[in-house]
Protein backbone atom coordinates (compact mmCIF):
# COMPACT_ATOMS: atom_id res chain seq x y z
CA UNK A 1 0.00 0.00 0.00
CA UNK A 2 1.55 3.24 -0.89
CA UNK A 3 1.89 5.96 1.87
CA UNK A 4 -0.03 8.71 2.38
CA UNK A 5 1.80 12.44 1.97
CA UNK A 6 -0.66 15.07 1.20
CA UNK A 7 -4.70 15.78 1.84
CA UNK A 8 -5.55 14.14 -1.80
CA UNK A 9 -4.06 11.32 -1.03
CA UNK A 10 -5.45 11.21 2.77
CA UNK A 11 -9.47 11.92 0.85
CA UNK A 12 -8.38 9.14 -2.17
CA UNK A 13 -7.15 6.54 0.38
CA UNK A 14 -10.07 6.85 2.65
CA UNK A 15 -12.54 6.29 0.09
CA UNK A 16 -14.72 9.36 1.51
CA UNK A 17 -17.08 11.37 -0.26
CA UNK A 18 -15.56 15.36 -0.58
CA UNK A 19 -16.89 18.30 -1.69
CA UNK A 20 -13.81 21.08 -1.73
CA UNK A 21 -14.26 24.71 -2.18
CA UNK A 22 -12.55 27.62 -2.48
CA UNK A 23 -12.77 30.14 0.36
CA UNK A 24 -10.16 33.08 -0.15
CA UNK A 25 -11.85 35.37 -2.91
CA UNK A 26 -15.05 33.88 -3.29
CA UNK A 27 -16.70 30.56 -1.99
CA UNK A 28 -16.62 28.55 -5.17
CA UNK A 29 -16.00 24.68 -6.02
CA UNK A 30 -12.58 23.60 -6.32
CA UNK A 31 -11.58 20.08 -7.98
CA UNK A 32 -9.84 17.33 -6.62
CA UNK A 33 -7.42 17.49 -9.45
CA UNK A 34 -6.64 21.23 -8.88
CA UNK A 35 -5.64 20.04 -4.64
CA UNK A 36 -3.70 17.22 -6.37
CA UNK A 37 -1.85 19.51 -8.51
CA UNK A 38 -1.07 21.97 -6.00
CA UNK A 39 0.34 19.57 -3.56
CA UNK A 40 2.51 17.62 -6.39
CA UNK A 41 4.55 21.47 -6.91
CA UNK A 42 3.54 21.15 -9.93
CA UNK A 43 0.62 24.39 -10.04
CA UNK A 44 0.21 27.06 -7.99
CA UNK A 45 -2.95 28.22 -6.09
CA UNK A 46 -5.30 29.54 -8.33
CA UNK A 47 -6.94 31.80 -6.06
CA UNK A 48 -4.23 32.65 -3.26
CA UNK A 49 -6.17 35.21 -0.72
CA UNK A 50 -3.21 36.86 1.75
CA UNK A 51 -0.65 34.54 1.01
CA UNK A 52 -2.86 31.66 1.66
CA UNK A 53 -4.71 28.36 -0.07
CA UNK A 54 -8.08 28.66 2.02
CA UNK A 55 -9.98 25.90 1.54
CA UNK A 56 -13.10 24.35 2.49
CA UNK A 57 -13.44 20.58 3.13
CA UNK A 58 -16.89 19.17 3.29
CA UNK A 59 -16.87 14.92 3.73
CA UNK A 60 -18.42 12.38 5.05
CA UNK A 61 -15.86 9.42 6.36
CA UNK A 62 -16.90 5.89 7.01
CA UNK A 63 -20.02 4.96 8.27
CA UNK A 64 -20.64 9.29 9.76
CA UNK A 65 -23.39 10.32 7.59
CA UNK A 66 -23.47 13.98 9.04
CA UNK A 67 -20.86 15.53 6.69
CA UNK A 68 -17.40 16.98 8.88
CA UNK A 69 -16.46 20.24 7.57
CA UNK A 70 -12.21 21.53 7.77
CA UNK A 71 -11.44 25.11 7.35
CA UNK A 72 -7.73 25.27 6.35
CA UNK A 73 -5.41 27.94 5.04
CA UNK A 74 -2.46 26.77 3.74
CA UNK A 75 0.41 28.86 3.61
CA UNK A 76 2.23 29.84 0.37
CA UNK A 77 5.16 30.93 -1.05
CA UNK A 78 6.37 33.96 -3.30
CA UNK A 79 5.04 31.89 -6.31
CA UNK A 80 1.97 31.08 -5.24
CA UNK A 81 3.32 27.47 -4.25
CA UNK A 82 2.48 25.01 -0.85
CA UNK A 83 4.95 25.60 1.87
CA UNK A 84 4.64 21.97 2.27
CA UNK A 85 6.21 21.55 5.74
CA UNK A 86 2.58 22.59 7.72
CA UNK A 87 1.09 20.33 5.81
CA UNK A 88 2.89 17.52 6.18
CA UNK A 89 2.63 17.73 9.50
CA UNK A 90 -1.43 17.78 9.73
CA UNK A 91 -1.24 14.93 7.68
CA UNK A 92 1.16 13.12 10.20
CA UNK A 93 -1.14 13.78 13.14
CA UNK A 94 -4.35 13.01 10.94
CA UNK A 95 -2.62 9.27 9.96
CA UNK A 96 -1.10 9.30 13.88
CA UNK A 97 -5.02 9.87 15.20
CA UNK A 98 -6.55 7.20 13.03
CA UNK A 99 -3.87 4.63 13.55
CA UNK A 100 -2.78 4.45 9.73
CA UNK A 101 -6.51 2.80 9.07
CA UNK A 102 -8.19 5.13 7.06
CA UNK A 103 -9.47 3.02 4.57
CA UNK A 104 -12.41 1.64 7.36
CA UNK A 105 -12.88 5.14 9.05
CA UNK A 106 -15.87 4.19 11.74
CA UNK A 107 -17.74 6.67 13.79
CA UNK A 108 -15.05 7.47 16.57
CA UNK A 109 -12.71 7.94 13.76
CA UNK A 110 -14.98 10.36 12.18
CA UNK A 111 -15.38 12.35 15.34
CA UNK A 112 -11.34 11.97 16.06
CA UNK A 113 -11.06 13.34 12.46
CA UNK A 114 -13.22 16.30 13.65
CA UNK A 115 -11.34 17.02 16.77
CA UNK A 116 -8.10 17.08 14.75
CA UNK A 117 -9.49 20.99 14.32
CA UNK A 118 -9.97 22.02 17.95
CA UNK A 119 -6.04 22.73 17.92
CA UNK A 120 -4.85 22.89 14.18
CA UNK A 121 -2.40 26.08 13.57
CA UNK A 122 -3.87 25.43 9.46
CA UNK A 123 -7.54 25.68 11.20
CA UNK A 124 -9.23 28.91 10.50
CA UNK A 125 -12.36 30.75 10.83
CA UNK A 126 -13.86 32.41 7.72
CA UNK A 127 -16.41 35.04 7.86
CA UNK A 128 -20.17 34.57 8.69
CA UNK A 129 -20.76 35.76 4.89
CA UNK A 130 -18.17 32.99 3.42
CA UNK A 131 -19.47 30.42 5.92
CA UNK A 132 -23.48 31.19 4.76
CA UNK A 133 -22.60 30.99 1.70
CA UNK A 134 -20.01 27.86 1.91
CA UNK A 135 -23.66 26.20 3.85
CA UNK A 136 -25.71 26.80 1.19
CA UNK A 137 -23.45 25.75 -1.61
CA UNK A 138 -22.64 22.25 0.29
CA UNK A 139 -26.34 21.71 0.95
CA UNK A 140 -27.42 22.07 -2.19
CA UNK A 141 -24.70 20.03 -3.90
CA UNK A 142 -25.30 17.05 -0.97
CA UNK A 143 -29.30 17.05 -2.36
CA UNK A 144 -30.05 18.66 0.93
CA UNK A 145 -32.82 21.28 1.37
CA UNK A 146 -32.04 24.64 2.41
CA UNK A 147 -32.52 26.09 5.56
CA UNK A 148 -35.57 27.16 7.17
CA UNK A 149 -34.39 31.12 6.79
CA UNK A 150 -35.02 30.92 2.80
CA UNK A 151 -38.58 30.99 2.61
CA UNK A 152 -39.02 34.81 4.47
CA UNK A 153 -36.46 35.71 1.86
CA UNK A 154 -38.30 34.63 -1.18
CA UNK A 155 -41.26 36.21 0.16
CA UNK A 156 -39.51 39.50 1.52
CA UNK A 157 -37.55 39.59 -2.13
CA UNK A 158 -39.99 38.80 -4.42
CA UNK A 159 -42.75 41.17 -2.79
CA UNK A 160 -45.45 39.36 -2.23
CA UNK A 161 -45.54 39.17 1.01
CA UNK A 162 -44.93 42.81 3.99
CA UNK A 163 -41.96 40.98 6.25
CA UNK A 164 -40.16 42.98 8.52
CA UNK A 165 -36.40 42.97 6.74
CA UNK A 166 -34.50 42.87 10.15
CA UNK A 167 -35.88 39.57 10.59
CA UNK A 168 -34.14 38.18 7.70
CA UNK A 169 -31.20 36.06 8.52
CA UNK A 170 -27.82 36.21 6.40
CA UNK A 171 -28.49 32.07 6.39
CA UNK A 172 -31.55 32.73 4.33
CA UNK A 173 -29.62 35.52 1.70
CA UNK A 174 -26.60 32.43 1.12
CA UNK A 175 -29.63 30.16 0.56
CA UNK A 176 -31.61 32.50 -1.91
CA UNK A 177 -28.62 33.83 -3.86
CA UNK A 178 -26.87 30.04 -4.64
CA UNK A 179 -30.22 28.57 -5.46
CA UNK A 180 -32.49 31.50 -7.51
CA UNK A 181 -33.58 30.85 -10.87
CA UNK A 182 -33.99 33.31 -14.02
CA UNK A 183 -37.43 34.60 -12.75
CA UNK A 184 -36.32 35.27 -9.26
CA UNK A 185 -33.19 37.15 -10.47
CA UNK A 186 -35.36 39.51 -12.46
CA UNK A 187 -37.29 40.11 -9.11
CA UNK A 188 -34.12 40.78 -7.20
CA UNK A 189 -32.96 43.35 -10.22
CA UNK A 190 -36.42 45.06 -9.74
CA UNK A 191 -36.57 44.81 -6.19
CA UNK A 192 -32.57 46.40 -5.63
CA UNK A 193 -33.25 50.18 -5.97
CA UNK A 194 -35.52 50.09 -2.75
CA UNK A 195 -33.99 47.74 -0.23
CA UNK A 196 -32.78 49.14 2.91
CA UNK A 197 -29.19 49.71 3.29
CA UNK A 198 -28.31 46.64 5.60
CA UNK A 199 -30.42 44.27 3.50
CA UNK A 200 -28.40 45.49 0.71
CA UNK A 201 -25.38 45.43 2.12
CA UNK A 202 -25.74 41.55 3.41
CA UNK A 203 -27.46 40.06 0.31
CA UNK A 204 -24.36 41.49 -1.65
CA UNK A 205 -21.89 39.90 1.13
CA UNK A 206 -23.75 37.20 -0.58
CA UNK A 207 -23.83 37.96 -4.06
CA UNK A 208 -19.79 38.21 -4.66
CA UNK A 209 -19.73 34.48 -4.14
CA UNK A 210 -22.48 33.81 -7.49
CA UNK A 211 -22.68 34.83 -11.58
CA UNK A 212 -24.56 38.05 -12.43
CA UNK A 213 -26.20 38.47 -15.05
CA UNK A 214 -27.13 41.58 -16.88
CA UNK A 215 -30.26 42.98 -15.48
CA UNK A 216 -28.49 42.49 -12.15
CA UNK A 217 -25.55 44.21 -13.07
CA UNK A 218 -27.39 47.29 -14.54
CA UNK A 219 -28.78 47.36 -11.10
CA UNK A 220 -26.20 46.85 -8.70
CA UNK A 221 -24.85 49.81 -10.65
CA UNK A 222 -27.56 51.89 -10.12
CA UNK A 223 -27.61 51.61 -6.64
CA UNK A 224 -24.26 51.40 -6.10
CA UNK A 225 -24.18 54.72 -8.29
CA UNK A 226 -27.39 55.92 -5.83
CA UNK A 227 -25.19 54.86 -2.51
CA UNK A 228 -22.36 56.60 -3.22
CA UNK A 229 -23.68 60.18 -4.45
CA UNK A 230 -25.77 59.60 -0.71
CA UNK A 231 -22.64 58.94 0.97
CA UNK A 232 -23.22 55.55 1.80
CA UNK A 233 -19.43 54.02 1.22
CA UNK A 234 -20.05 50.70 2.73
CA UNK A 235 -23.53 50.28 0.11
CA UNK A 236 -21.42 51.35 -2.83
CA UNK A 237 -18.39 48.71 -1.67
CA UNK A 238 -21.04 46.12 -1.45
CA UNK A 239 -22.32 46.72 -5.03
CA UNK A 240 -19.09 46.66 -6.36
CA UNK A 241 -18.14 43.66 -4.81
CA UNK A 242 -20.99 41.70 -5.77
CA UNK A 243 -20.44 42.96 -9.55
CA UNK A 244 -17.28 40.79 -9.15
CA UNK A 245 -19.39 38.31 -10.52
CA UNK A 246 -20.93 39.95 -13.94
CA UNK A 247 -19.86 39.75 -16.65
CA UNK A 248 -16.64 40.87 -18.29
CA UNK A 249 -18.34 43.88 -20.16
CA UNK A 250 -20.82 45.14 -17.48
CA UNK A 251 -17.60 45.11 -15.10
CA UNK A 252 -15.33 46.30 -16.85
CA UNK A 253 -17.34 48.98 -18.03
CA UNK A 254 -17.95 50.36 -14.12
CA UNK A 255 -14.57 49.14 -12.95
CA UNK A 256 -13.12 52.08 -15.56
CA UNK A 257 -15.68 54.69 -15.00
CA UNK A 258 -15.01 54.08 -11.12
CA UNK A 259 -10.79 54.18 -12.09
CA UNK A 260 -11.20 57.20 -14.15
CA UNK A 261 -12.91 59.51 -11.29
CA UNK A 262 -9.81 60.20 -8.24
CA UNK A 263 -12.24 61.26 -5.74
CA UNK A 264 -14.45 57.73 -6.22
CA UNK A 265 -10.78 55.84 -5.46
CA UNK A 266 -10.88 55.59 -1.61
CA UNK A 267 -9.10 52.51 0.24
CA UNK A 268 -12.31 50.80 0.37
CA UNK A 269 -13.53 50.69 -3.09
CA UNK A 270 -9.82 49.69 -4.25
CA UNK A 271 -10.11 46.83 -1.98
CA UNK A 272 -13.44 45.44 -3.23
CA UNK A 273 -12.10 45.73 -6.67
CA UNK A 274 -9.23 43.71 -5.86
CA UNK A 275 -10.57 41.48 -3.29
CA UNK A 276 -13.75 40.12 -5.53
CA UNK A 277 -13.45 41.58 -9.19
CA UNK A 278 -9.34 40.83 -9.27
CA UNK A 279 -10.20 38.78 -12.94
CA UNK A 280 -11.48 42.03 -13.90
CA UNK A 281 -8.05 43.51 -13.50
CA UNK A 282 -6.70 41.11 -16.26
CA UNK A 283 -6.35 43.65 -18.92
CA UNK A 284 -3.59 45.53 -20.38
CA UNK A 285 -5.29 49.21 -19.52
CA UNK A 286 -7.21 48.31 -16.35
CA UNK A 287 -4.65 47.14 -14.55
CA UNK A 288 -2.03 49.96 -14.61
CA UNK A 289 -4.91 52.05 -14.38
CA UNK A 290 -5.74 50.36 -10.96
CA UNK A 291 -2.25 49.96 -9.87
CA UNK A 292 -1.62 53.70 -10.42
CA UNK A 293 -5.12 54.87 -8.33
CA UNK A 294 -3.66 52.15 -5.49
CA UNK A 295 -0.35 54.07 -5.89
CA UNK A 296 -1.86 57.62 -5.42
CA UNK A 297 -4.08 56.64 -2.84
CA UNK A 298 -2.19 57.24 0.55
CA UNK A 299 -4.38 55.40 3.13
CA UNK A 300 -3.99 52.19 1.58
CA UNK A 301 -1.56 49.55 1.43
CA UNK A 302 0.39 50.12 -1.69
CA UNK A 303 2.44 46.73 -1.48
CA UNK A 304 -0.14 44.56 0.37
CA UNK A 305 -2.60 44.55 -2.93
CA UNK A 306 0.11 44.51 -5.36
CA UNK A 307 1.97 41.21 -3.66
CA UNK A 308 -1.77 39.73 -3.01
CA UNK A 309 -2.63 40.43 -6.88
CA UNK A 310 1.05 39.04 -7.72
CA UNK A 311 0.30 35.52 -6.32
CA UNK A 312 -2.96 35.32 -8.51
CA UNK A 313 -1.04 32.92 -11.29
CA UNK A 314 -2.98 35.12 -14.06
CA UNK A 315 -2.09 38.30 -12.97
CA UNK A 316 1.08 37.79 -11.30
CA UNK A 317 3.65 38.62 -15.00
CA UNK A 318 1.24 41.33 -15.39
CA UNK A 319 1.83 42.79 -11.92
CA UNK A 320 5.22 42.80 -11.90
CA UNK A 321 5.72 44.23 -15.70
CA UNK A 322 3.87 46.91 -14.26
CA UNK A 323 6.01 47.78 -11.29
CA UNK A 324 8.83 47.08 -12.87
CA UNK A 325 8.17 49.27 -15.75
CA UNK A 326 6.90 52.56 -13.95
CA UNK A 327 7.99 55.55 -14.56
CA UNK A 328 10.22 56.82 -11.41
CA UNK A 329 8.32 60.19 -11.25
CA UNK A 330 4.77 58.25 -11.69
CA UNK A 331 3.07 57.65 -8.49
CA UNK A 332 3.92 53.89 -8.94
CA UNK A 333 7.80 54.87 -9.18
CA UNK A 334 7.38 57.18 -6.36
CA UNK A 335 5.89 54.70 -4.08
CA UNK A 336 8.20 52.01 -4.96
CA UNK A 337 10.92 54.22 -4.10
CA UNK A 338 9.37 55.64 -0.81
CA UNK A 339 9.12 51.42 0.00
CA UNK A 340 12.74 51.11 -1.18
CA UNK A 341 13.86 54.03 1.24
CA UNK A 342 12.02 52.63 4.21
CA UNK A 343 13.52 49.50 3.90
CA UNK A 344 16.17 49.88 2.22
CA UNK A 345 15.39 47.05 -0.28
CA UNK A 346 13.74 47.37 -3.63
CA UNK A 347 10.71 45.99 -3.52
CA UNK A 348 8.69 44.29 -6.68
Amino acid sequence: MQPIHSLHDFFVRSGAEVWLYHLGRRVEPCSLETLAAFERGEAPWPAPWQGQARLGLVFRLGDVRDPLIWFLALPLDEQGQLVAAPRDAFVQRLLETLGRSVASVGREGGEAVENLMKDNPLAFTPTLPFQAVLHARASLDLGQPASQHLEPVEAYLSGQQAIDWQALGLQGLADFVVRMDAEQRRQLAARLPALPGEVLTSLCYCLEHVAIDDALARALRARGEADAAAGDVEAFCACVRAMGGAEAAAAGAWFDALLADPDACGPDLLAAMAGRGWHHLEDARRLPRFLTRLAECRNADFMSVARDLALVPRLRLPVLMALREAAPDSAIGQRLAELTRQTGTPEG
